[in-house]
């Protein structure tokens, strides 16, 4: 019989962290366990106020499931009894790190596969002024990949400041839904000769109708307009790109079936995180794999990570050999 706990933890951010919905200088995850009075299995979540959850909401879903995974609930029987979020987040990744430790099988064998590879991940430029994030580039200019996040105003004068600091780094975007049709036709045709790979979420989901009509030189990812495999139909002649993120599928399991929909329906996929630990992003390394952008920096946002936490040599991460998650 599986026993089940949920506890909510803060940890500290490096710098300050700005989007456009707003500011934070700590991130609050919610960490599921789940446990058979032998062998424990941990799953991280991020808690999100943009699709109505707060760390206790969060706890409160998780442990309503005490009497189900006492009952010898299955994780495929998990994904119809929750709703897609970080509750079932946490759950699930629980549930993989059980069974691996269990079993003596690594995750991502359970997962059918073959090795898993090291990943190079995005590392993220808070919101701010020019200045500001010329600085923050410049001190980062030896990572691969820089991915900025915007705010519909003074836009083209951050990815300019940023490009002149850091001019071989391979550059993505991110307006977190804070942009307006003028906004997106004036700055895209700039963002073309300033080398930018990809566009994340530039009008708010529900309310982006227009990318269907608008040209798309560079690709347009849809992240909150993205939750899991359902979401597809709807994306149809919108977007080129998904961001899957465990904390909107609602764990690995959906994640990975998301991830070979999306590729069947003829998108390209990003894999994304919100600010976490190392064991939030561990899971999220299985659906990395052979992904097109992988933006999984949530540990190198924070002053402390776990410990032991993923393997981490500049923007590239690994798992360690046992102790943190799989």
């Amino acid at each position: 019989m599986l026993e089940l706990d949920a506890q909510i933890e803060t940890f500290a951010l490096r710098r300050h962290f700005t989007i456009s919905r707003g500011t934070k200088t700590e991130t609050i995850v919610v960490v599921a366990t789940v446990n058979d009075g032998d062998v424990e299995g941990r799953g991280e979540c991020g808690p999100n106020a943009r699709y109505d959850e707060t760390p206790e909401s969060v706890v409160g879903d998780i442990l309503a499931m005490v009497p189900a995974l006492r009952g010898g609930m299955t994780r495929a029987a998990l994904q119809d009894a929750m709703a897609p979020g970080a509750a079932r987040n946490a759950i699930d990744c629980a549930l993989w790190d059980h069974e691996a430790r269990a079993t003596g099988t690594p995750a991502w064998a359970l997962a059918g596969q073959a090795v898993l590879n090291p990943i190079v991940t995005a590392f993220t430029l808070s919101a701010d002024g020019p200045d500001e994030m010329s600085r923050e580039a410049a001190a980062n200019s030896d990572r691969p990949l820089l991915k900025l996040k915007l705010t519909g105003g003074d836009d083209l004068a951050r990815v300019r400041a940023v490009r002149s600091a850091a001019p071989d780094a391979r550059l993505i975007v991110d307006a977190n839904e804070a942009w307006e049709v003028a906004t997106y036709r004036s700055s895209v045709p700039a963002f073309v000769a300033l080398g930018v790979e990809l566009i994340e979420q530039p009008f708010p989901a529900g309310d982006d109708a227009a990318l269907a009509a608008l040209e798309r030189p560079i690709p347009v990812c849809a992240d909150e307009a993205f939750r899991d495999r359902t979401s597809l139909p709807g994306l149809r002649e919108k977007y080129d790109f998904v961001n899957i993120k465990l904390d909107k599928t609602g764990g690995l399991t959906e994640a990975l079936a998301t991830s070979a929909a999306a590729r069947a329906a003829g998108f390209g996929v990003m894999v994304g995180c919100m600010v976490g630990t190392s064991l939030g992003m561990a899971p999220a390394m299985l659906v990395a794999q052979g992904a097109d952008f992988v933006d999984l920096d949530g540990p190198l946002l924070l002053a402390r990570d776990r410990a032991p936490g993923l393997t981490i040599d500049g923007s590239t991460l690994s798992l360690p050999s046992a102790g943190l998650w799989g």
